[in-house]
């Protein structure tokens, strides 16, 4: 007995009628991330219910068998913990999925007009609309946001004058006795101009007009811009700025209200703005934006370089989890800053090295040198270790990189300004006596920020997600800041000074010799560098350069489209998409197999529909879809160029059998394989400075060991300490509890094996009845429905 009215049914006793329609839907829309996968994500995240990753791939398992249905499986476990009707239509609506939701909705409720988003000028009329049909009377209700509007209850929901304060997003609730369906939201902007076009309330409804248009500017290089613009029309216009006929491609580009927060040199030219509604199309004129340099050029940089490392899949210890969305976010902002970067994942002790060593080849006199470093850490006498990823266990300094060692090195070059931002546990190493002389100079440019102090760990975000560790949660909310470097680590040493998770567990330390007022947004000197400077920065630049997309033609007709993206310095995407298909051809896919041994890549994780399946987290947003995704990563271990084979798969009409086409691809070395960092000696000129012996054969050292949780995301950053004396001590400052991203948060006695204390918050994580869309044109932040359980762990 399956009755679609009642919401307290149980999934389980779905009609098959409705089950298996249900199931269609969600197993075709998996590729556009509203299918069965998201549905078990949803799921797994809730507060009410519980789902393991294991139960998730049973599901995904089902597509071996005959006849075998993931959805299928996924509907009986949920049903199996309780989960019913009401919840299956929230946990749909949540997802957007309006097709599976009219497969489990109660007949009888059909909106038959929606309202629509439209932007219009304060003092004229605003009307929304909304008119259903059921089996019995229907009744509205409309609601701005959360909040229910009063006394607005009939099909058109009419606001006359509008004022400024009525723009938002707006939705009405249609009722037929016991049932409710919600219509579609509308977004309603509102702009503050005065009306010179001689037209009535109404007559700017449905057209298209600029009535804000954007003003030049002159600025100094790191002010911020902003352009802003504004058309009315309806439904709601369409932005896309571009700047001397060429369109941007960052996100903000695509809203009315440009803001670029740190302008460059580049930056200068002229700016317009495309505005479209549906099939019409203006531009708003264009205008000039100056931009100037500041007269204190002696203390600008010849060149900005960093190198960043995040090691999180150690083979003998603990796995990490945040060292790399921290550096994905790290080397995205550093770019806004005009520094050149390389982030790297996971480097054996060699592959390290060699890494310094051609970091320590782009610096020069006056070069800003920047090295950010997140996973495994300790520190001893002062001097700050860097743990590889195939450091024995226990370990000593033979078995990895000096920090100190590397800052000596960067003081030959005459740098202008070198940053250590150190992301690791500071505990003393009981295995490691070896106690290094290095010798530094004293001068007047140096900044470590460490993410603990001396003699304690750094804890990371623990969660069913992908989150930043505590330091750079923090860092990267102030780190495009015009400030003197000093001052903006204060600036985050407060803020997570204020975070009740950590306070009294974690503080940043900075200790710095710093004496003239350099900051990250310096811009750089033009034509600053030496020749030889810039000989290196065009074989670093053409070092992390991707191959180009191809098209590729099989006999049979079919065109596969080959691209390319990359995660990072060392991790690259391989996606294949069906351009174009012959008529009689009833399937056809393309996949790529042969890889190099090198890369060690797990033939279950290649090919996937969804970017996700695959292990693309940070970049799935930005990856074209109706693809097969491969993640490469290590790339520095490839010591050939890069070959494999695109094989395509297609079936005919006439004929049920597979049949493959095959054709092999050579794009050489991609991104960072270029540098051979896999040879196991080069110049060594990071080992030189070690006065200490190198045989990785027996090298002892404590290494923490944090309670694990079941995604392998737990993140110890042990951080190096510079005792130099002539360093300026800056401590961290505590702030008054406040600002924290955990809520409610608990401190309790946690009885993992390494007997550390956990911090843990639970907040609410049910999915909303009528989810509030993200703002498509304007600065409205998305209003959250829900939140994950969080933990805080140290290593």
């Amino acid at each position: 007995m399956s009755d679609l009215s009642d919401r307290s049914l149980n999934v389980n006793l779905l009609k098959e009628p409705v089950l298996r329609k249900l199931c269609e839907v969600l197993e075709k829309s998996n590729s556009d991330n509203k299918g069965w996968r998201k549905l078990g994500d949803l799921f797994s995240k809730s507060r009410r219910f519980r789902m393991s990753s294991d139960e998730i791939e049973m599901c995904s398992l089902k597509v071996l068998e005959l006849d075998g249905s993931p959805s299928r499986m996924l509907l009986r476990l949920m049903g199996d913990r309780g989960c019913t009707l009401g919840h299956l239509i929230d946990f749909l609506q949540t997802m957007g999925q309006t097709e599976a939701l009219q497969c489990v909705k109660p007949p009888g409720i059909q909106i038959l007009i929606q309202p629509q988003s439209v932007a219009v000028i304060a003092g004229h009329n605003l009307r929304l609309s909304c008119y259903a049909v059921g089996k019995a009377g229907v009744q509205y209700q409309w609601f701005k946001t959360k909040e229910e509007l009063p006394n607005r209850s009939s099909p058109d929901l009419v606001i006359s004058p509008v004022r400024l304060t009525d723009a938002g997003f707006y939705i009405c609730r249609v009722n037929c006795g016991d049932n409710f369906e919600f219509s579609q939201w509308a977004q309603v902007d509102v702009f503050n101009v005065a009306t010179s076009y001689g037209m009535g309330p109404h007559s700017l409804e449905g057209r298209l007009k600029v009535v804000i248009q954007p003003q030049g500017q002159r600025l100094l290089v790191g002010d911020t811009l902003q352009l802003e613009c504004g058309a009315v029309g309806r439904p709601i216009p369409r932005y896309h700025w571009h700047r001397n006929g060429v369109p941007l491609l960052f996100p903000e580009a695509s809203k009315r209200r440009l803001l670029i927060p740190y302008l460059l040199l580049e930056h200068q030219g002229k700016y317009r703005c495309e505005i479209s509604i549906n099939n019409e199309r203006t531009w708003t004129n264009e205008v000039d934006v100056f931009v100037g340099m500041y007269c204190n050029c002696p203390l600008l940089p010849t060149d900005k370089v960093a190198l960043l490392i995040g090691n999180l899949s150690y083979q003998n210890h603990p796995q990490l989890k945040a060292p790399m969305v921290d550096v994905y976010d790290l080397t995205n902002l550093l770019r806004q800053l005009n520094f050149k970067v390389v982030s790297l994942l996971d480097l054996t002790e060699s592959e390290m090295r060699n890494a310094v060593d051609e970091f320590l080849l782009l610096l020069h006199k006056g070069v800003y040198g920047l090295l950010y470093y997140a996973g495994h850490g300790y520190e001893n006498y002062g001097n700050s270790f860097m743990v590889p990823v195939d450091a024995p266990n226990p370990y000593r300094s033979a078995n990895c990189l000096c920090v100190q060692s590397i800052l000596k090195l960067m003081q030959e070059k005459e740098t202008g300004l070198n940053v250590f931002l150190l992301d690791m546990c500071r505990k003393r190493n009981i295995h490691d006596e070896t106690t290094p002389n290095i010798l530094l100079k004293v001068t007047a440019n140096i900044v470590f920020g460490y993410a603990t102090c001396q003699d304690a760990e750094a804890f990371e975000l623990s969660s069913s997600g992908f989150t930043n560790g505590v330091f750079i949660k923090f860092l990267k909310q102030r780190l495009l800041e015009d400030e003197k470097i000093t001052v903006l680590l204060d600036r985050v040493a407060e803020d997570m000074g204020q975070f009740v998770a950590t306070k009294g567990k974690q503080a940043l330390e900075i200790r710095s010799s710093l004496s003239e007022r350099r900051a990250l947004t310096d811009p750089v000197l033009p034509d600053g560098g030496s020749d030889a400077g810039r000989s290196h920065s065009r074989q670093w630049a053409k070092a992390h350069e991707l191959p180009e997309s191809m098209c590729l033609d099989f006999d049979c007709g079919a065109q596969i489209k080959l691209g390319f993206a990359a995660e990072f310095s060392n991790v690259m995407v391989i996606y294949t998409h069906i351009v174009k298909k012959p008529e009689d051809m009833s399937f056809c896919q393309a996949h790529v197999t042969n890889l190099s041994l090198d890369l060690d890549v797990d033939p279950k994780e290649m090919n996937r529909e969804t970017p996700e399946e695959t292990g693309i987290y940070l970049l799935s947003s930005s990856l074209p879809q109706h693809c097969l995704y491969t993640r490469l990563s290590s790339l520095q271990k490839l010591k050939d160029q890069l070959e494999f084979t695109v094989c395509l798969q297609g079936s005919f009409k006439a004929i049920d059998e597979l049949v493959e086409w095959t054709t092999d691809v050579n794009i050489g070395k991609p991104l960072i394989a270029k540098l051979d960092l896999h040879r196991t000696m080069r110049r060594n000129s990071c080992l030189q400075t070690c006065p200490m012996p190198h045989s990785p054969s027996q090298s002892p050292c404590h290494s923490p060991k944090p309670e694990h949780f079941h995604h392998p995301q737990d993140h110890g950053f042990l951080s190096p300490h510079c005792a130099s004396p002539y360093l300026e001590v800056y401590l961290p400052l505590q702030g008054a509890v406040g600002g924290s991203d955990l809520t409610s948060s608990t401190l309790y006695d946690n009885c993992c094996p390494s007997g550390h204390a956990c911090v843990a918050s639970d907040l609410a994580n049910s999915p909303a009845r009528a989810s509030i869309p993200i703002e498509t044109t304007d600065d409205i932040s998305e209003l959250q429905t829900c939140a994950d359980k969080m933990c805080i762990t140290e290593l």
